[in-house]
This record gives structure tokens, sequence and C-alpha cells, in this order.
């Protein structure tokens, strides 16, 4: 056993009786808060539904919470006790490990009567009105729980909702809408349901010009003296609601102020509006486009106020990105003794200019490079339409050691690329209006990206594209592109042409990178997410991608002298290319989140090619791949470029292919402050649907019966740093199942030895990356 070994087991047994001793910072009289337990109807026969789930909401409610742990140990309390007391009230080691740790929890702490409180505040909500819950502590040596025992009683249920019968305005819009009840008779009682009912009921009356009414005017009487565990609900307008909430309010005067701020108010208001359709502008530096508001606002003149059209302006207004601050304020005439609003808005314009810094990693199966850092020049409002310019420079880098990382081949890449986006659809026939609350949007881009590959070789991809992107709603994204355009040259970094021969010889395959490549074609994306919304416990991502090369606009090109479909000479690539790529973030327990992915790719092409062009094939393998292996080194198939006599070259491994299958689990969970560790797995390989001819690689067509059985198989552990606006990652991987080896000996968990330097050597791989993997 090594020096370097026995220290780490040292440092690990340290860690271990360190995170034992969770009380020997306790001082006399102290006792540690262990947490909570709860007890439902325990002298009781009566058994309620769902108690595992009403268990957990009860004890989330309990305060305060014991220290955190994961796997049983508790980091924050082991950090705080290693520090010990520290000599000096602030600075120095001790000080500072204490601010990362965490102060023991005391029993003392805990409040019973204000916990029994709630708990039974809670219980009564959801329909137990009979329930009480009585708490009480339980004390083993230096350590100490508490106990709650709540007794529910029978939960209560609906027997009839009774909604108001006078003939009002009000009234009449709310029995209209009845049948859209969240109280239905035979459900259970719910005070959160209460509550979203009154929320529906005043959506309804919003929409029919409402301005003024708001849920805390509605009241639902509960009678629970009925019998047999049921209630009579009766909905009802309070008798205290004021007159202005409870009359319809049309909209009068639209005045829109574009370039207003504090300091130019009083100008603004005395200057002479510019009168457009409903609106009244008042921008004397004409900053915007009278036009641009029908497409941002969509109030009318006369017509009854309604939410809709108040959430859909402010989100158009919000999302075009051409202001800093958005404010609609309405204003009752004649202080509400008609029934009349002006309505007033207030747009501040970002900055004409602006430049920001960005690093952002990259997790594309196609893309060169795993993380870059980017600098962008944005001029907005370019043609007083909100159009926004982005001009950027990007530059990224690949880079892994250890088992079949390329040793001195990493990437890198330069990218230069403008961006001219229109915030409205732009087309060869008749602009296209959209009337839901987002922007839809054009957009042109021209690009330039410089590969350099190590010491071989460096690629050059030219790239324009018109298109369109659009919101279906808040969770779906389209995005079109009907003409992209690719045009791709590369070259050996020698001259020497006998060196160049010799390259080629030894490395089999990079003759098709270096072909000149013309793609035209087009693209289209969804992506469907609900990451946004945090009170998720589930939450998924999809990016489905459709791409074609040389289909509609092949039929103008001419031939050449091969016969086959080109531009100035160069063949066409035409071929259909469908990328999906499926996550799923399942939050287990607050600070621990169990990652999922699918990835799928498969490409189709025809006339002169058998395969994709290199900058569309798949790769597998990198940082943010499957882990256990160097960069694009996998595959295809049971091909293995280590096991290939042809194969002189061995710092050459662009292995590709035109279908791909990759799985990665990740179990994710904080340790302490911003430092996080994970757990994973990755699965996958990629295939050669038709193989050349002039191929001599074996083992690479993809067959279905024999795909899973040609899956290679890694996993690992990391670190991560958290630091909010980027996340660095250190991520150490072993292959476990290695699709190059004979049937029957492809899984290598028996060979798993830490503690052998060669096995290290030839299977740990370390990866450097910006960024989760996914």
């Amino acid at each position: 056993m090594t020096i370097r070994i026995r220290f780490s087991l040292f440092i690990l047994a340290c860690l271990t009786l360190a995170a034992c001793s969770t009380t020997r910072s306790l001082k006399p009289g102290q006792i540690l808060y262990t947490g909570a337990e709860i007890r439902i109807n325990p002298d009781s026969s009566v058994k309620i539904a769902d108690q595992k789930s009403v268990k957990e909401n009860l004890l989330d409610k309990t305060r305060p919470k014991p220290n955190s742990a994961f796997l049983g140990i508790k980091y924050g309390l082991m950090i705080y006790n290693l520090a010990g007391e520290p000599k000096k009230p602030t600075g120095g080691i001790r000080n500072w490990l204490r601010k990362k740790g965490q102060a023991p929890v005391l029993l003392s702490e805990v409040k019973l009567p204000y916990n029994n409180a709630v708990l039974t505040s809670y219980l009564i909500s959801q329909g137990y009105l009979q329930s009480n819950v009585a708490g009480d502590t339980v004390i083993k040596g230096k350590k100490g729980k508490a106990i709650y025992t709540a007794n529910t009683g029978i939960r209560y249920k609906i027997n009839s909702v009774t909604f108001p019968k006078d003939s009002g305005g009000l009234t009449r819009i709310v029995n209209e809408h009845k049948d859209k009840t969240l109280l239905k008779a035979g459900n259970f009682y719910d005070l959160d349901i209460f509550k979203n009912e009154r929320e529906r009921i005043d959506n309804d009356l919003k929409e029919q010009g409402y301005f003024y009414f708001s849920p805390d005017y509605l009241i639902l009487q509960v009678d629970s003296t009925i019998g047999k565990n049921l209630v009579d609900i009766r909905v009802k307008v309070k008798d205290i609601a004021p007159d202005a909430g409870l009359k319809p309010y049309t909209i009068k005067n639209i005045n829109i102020f574009p370039n207003y701020s504090l300091r130019r108010d009083s100008a603004l208001r005395k200057s002479a509006p510019e009168i457009y359709n409903d609106f009244r502008i008042y921008d004397p530096r004409h900053t915007f486009k009278p036009l641009l508001f029908n497409r941002l606002v969509f109030f009318k003149k006369d017509e009854l106020y309604n939410r809709k059209d108040h959430n859909q302006s402010l989100n158009r207004m919000v999302n075009i990105g051409a202001f800093q601050a958005v404010k609609a304020e309405f204003v009752p005439i004649d202080s509400f003794r008609n029934d009349q609003l002006d309505l007033n808005i207030y747009l501040t314009p970002l900055k004409k200019n602006s430049l920001t810094f960005s690093v952002t990693g990259t997790s594309k199966s196609n893309n060169f490079v795993g993380s870059e850092v980017k600098l962008t020049q944005t001029t907005r409002n370019l043609f007083r339409g909100a159009e926004q310019l982005d001009v950027s420079a990007s530059g990224g880098f690949e880079s892994q050691f250890g088992s079949g990382a390329s040793q001195g081949l990493n990437s890198y890449s330069f990218t230069a690329e403008g961006k001219l986006t229109f915030p409205r659809f732009i087309t060869p026939f008749k602009e296209i209006n959209s009337t839901n609350a987002y922007i839809p949007k054009t957009v042109a881009l021209l690009s330039y990206q410089l590969l350099h590959r190590g010491s071989l070789y460096n690629i050059n991809s030219f790239k324009g594209q018109y298109g369109y992107k659009w919101n279906e709603n808040k969770y779906k994204e389209h995005a079109f592109n009907p003409i992209s355009v690719n045009y791709v040259t590369s070259g050996l970094l020698t001259s020497d042409s006998a060196k160049k021969d010799s390259i080629l010889n030894v490395t089999p395959g990079l003759i098709n990178v270096l072909e000149k490549q013309f793609i035209i074609g087009s693209t289209y994306s969804f992506t469907y997410t609900n990451q946004f919304e945090d009170y998720r416990r589930n939450t998924m991502y999809l990016n489905a991608t459709l791409e074609t090369g040389g289909n509609v606009w092949g039929m103008f090109a001419g031939k050449n002298k091969e016969g086959n479909k080109a531009i100035a000479g160069i063949a066409l690539n035409r071929f259909v290319r469908i990328e999906a790529d499926f996550r799923d973030y399942f939050k287990v327990t607050k600070t621990v989140t169990w990652a999922n992915r699918i990835d799928l790719g498969y490409g189709y092409a025809y006339g002169n090619q058998t395969t994709l062009p290199f900058v569309r094939q798949f790769f597998a393998g990198g940082t943010n791949d499957i882990r256990a292996w160097a960069a694009r080194s996998i595959g295809p198939g049971t091909y293995y470029y280590k096991n290939d006599p042809a194969v002189v070259n061995s710092n050459y491994i662009d292995q590709s292919g035109d279908i791909k299958a990759l799985i990665s689990s990740e179990l994710r969970f904080k340790m302490v402050s911003r430092l996080y560790g994970a757990a994973f797995v990755d699965a996958g390989n990629i295939w050669l649907r038709k193989k050349n001819p002039e191929d001599k690689r074996q083992g690479t067509e993809f067959q279905l019966k024999n795909a899973l059985n040609e899956f290679a198989v890694g996993t690992g552990a990391g670190l991560r740093v958290d630091a909010s606006i980027f996340v660095i990652r250190l991520d150490v991987a072993f292959p476990i199942r290695k699709p190059y080896n004979e049937e029957g000996k492809r899984w290598v968990l028996n060979e798993v030895d830490f503690g052998s330097g060669a096995w290290r050597k030839d299977n740990l791989v370390y990866n450097i990356g910006i960024g989760y993997p996914f």
C-alpha cells in the first residue's frame, strides 16, 4: 500500500470519527436536537388515506430543523466541531470553518406549543376538523427528539355548494361560470382548494372588466353541523365589499411613454402626443416607431378591461428585451364616480449599447468543445423597432487527462458571430402577426469558427442562417430555419507533402475530415421545459431537432463532373438528421437531486454519400458524455482505435457515427456551503448506419439486435463548486463495460482495483468542465 493511499485512509478515518462525535462541543446541560417524529392516531383504529404524505407534510412544518445530514453524516456540524472554539472573535481559520459549518441545533430551541398549533391548523385546513396535536420530547444521553401525536378524527367531505342567487351583473358572471367550480360535492374539505376557488371567480370577473374586485371580497361560508362528517358551502360576496369592486370598467385613453424616466416625467407629460390608432404616444425624441406598439399593447379604446390583455401586454413589453423597466398604471377617472380608466404605460429603455462576458459549458453531441468564454457587444433598437444586433467572439477548449486521453491533443476553437434579431415574423410574402403573450422573432445569423485539433489539423467553418423563433406558451419553444448554409474547409498543420502522406497512411478516416463540405438545408427545433418552476419536485427538459441537407435547396443546384449535385464544383451533402435530448430532474430531498438523461440521434445520408458529413456526425465520450472515455474515442460499435494495428498515430481519435444512443444517471447532493458532490453512471455508443466499402474498420455498423450489447458503460464521482453565476466541475470516471472486448468479457467490474497503480493509469479519466454535464 502506497504512502498516498495510507494518507487518504487516515484522512477518511479522521473525518468519520469527527462525524460520529456530534455532541462533543455541547456545553453542560445542552441537548442536541436530532429531529421530530410524527405519530398519527396511534391509539385509534381510524386510518387516514395517504398517511405517508400527511406525515411528511406535518414533519416539514415542525421547527426548528435539525442539523442537515447526508447518508447519516452531519457534514456541517462535523466542520463546526473540527473548527473548535476560536481564540479570537474575528479572522483566522477557526472562524472561517465555523461560518462554513453549522452550529448544533439544541432541543431547547423546540417550542412545543407553537408546533402543536401549526400542525393542528394544517390538519384542520385539510378537512380534519376535529383534529388536535400534542407534542412531547424524549431525551437519550446528550441527544433528544420531539414526538408529535396527531389525533385526526374523520376527514370531512363537501355535501353541497351554493352560489349567490341575485341577478346583478357580478353575480350573473359568477353563476355563468359555476360549472368550472373547483368545489365538487363528495370531495374532501381542503382550504387550499377554497383559496383557489376564490381566485378562479376573481379571474372570471377580471376578464369582464371588474378591475377593482379582489378574492378577499368573497367569503365561503361552511356549515359543519349537518352531521355525517359533511359540510355545506355557500359562496357569497361580502356585504362590506366597496362599490368600486362591484362594477366593470372600460378603457378611455391609452397613453404610452416609450422613453420614460422620473427626471423627464413632467416634460414628457407636457409634450404634444403623437396620435396613432388608439394610442397617444409621448415620445418627442421618436425613440421608437409607433407601429411597434401595435404588437405590444392589446388594449383598445372604449373596450372593457380584461386581465388577458393586461398580462399579454406586460409579458410582451418585458420579453421584447428593449426595456429595463415596464409599468402599466390604470387611473380611475373622476375618483371612482364613473366606470372608466385611463391606461398609462411607462417604458424605460435599456442602454443602446452593452458589453457582456459569459462562461458557458456545452453538451450537444456534435459540439467540438466542452466549455467556452464569450464576449458579446449588443446594440438595441437598431432600426427603432426594438431590433437587436449581437456581435460576439468566443473561445472554447476541451481537455481530459488519464486513460485514453490523447497526449498533447487538446482542442480549442475560436468563433466570431453576428446575429440580428427582429421582434416579429418577417416573410417574403406577408408579415405574420401573433396574438399570444410571447414575442416571435426573426433571426439572421453569420458566423465563422476555427477548430484547432492539437497538432493535426484545422477546420474552418463559415455559416449563414435565416429563420424564426417563437414560444407557443411558457413551456414550449419552436425554432425554424428555412435556410442554413454551412461551408467547411480544413487542412493538415504541415506543409511537407511527404509528412502529409505519412499522417494519412497511419491515420485511417482522417481524409473524411479534410474534405471540403458544403451543407445547405433547413432545420427545425422544438424545446419543452418546466425547469423554471421551482415548486415542482420533478422537472424535465426536451429538445428535439430535425435537420435536412441538400433536399429542397438541392433542386436549384447544378451537377459536378461526377454527376452529383454541386455548387461551385463542391458536392452538396444530402442527408436527414434527427436528434432528441430528454432530461429529467427529481428532487429526492431539498439537497439531493436525481438527474437522468437520454440522448438519441439518427442520420440518413443519401446521394453520393454513405455517412453524414463530419461536422454533423455524432460523437461519444468526453466531459459531457460518457465520462469514462476520452472525447470522441468510443466506437463506432465494437471498434476501438487502440485495437487497430493500422492506427499508428493514436493521438488522432475522432471516431464518429450516424447513430447515437446515450443514457446518463447522476445523483447530485449538497455537501457543505457551495460544494456539491455527485455519483454517476453513463452508457451508450455510436454506430455507422451504412459502412463505406473503403472503410476497413470492423464492427462499426448498427444492428438493432446487438445495440444494447455494444453499449459502453462508465461510472464515477465528482465535485462541483457552484458559484451561482457558473459551476466548476471535476469528475473522475472509469469504465465498467468495454464494448470492444470479446463477448462474455465486456463487463470488467471484477478488474476494478483502486489500489493498483497500473489499473488507475489505464482506466481513470479526469474530467474538468464548466457547468453541469446535463
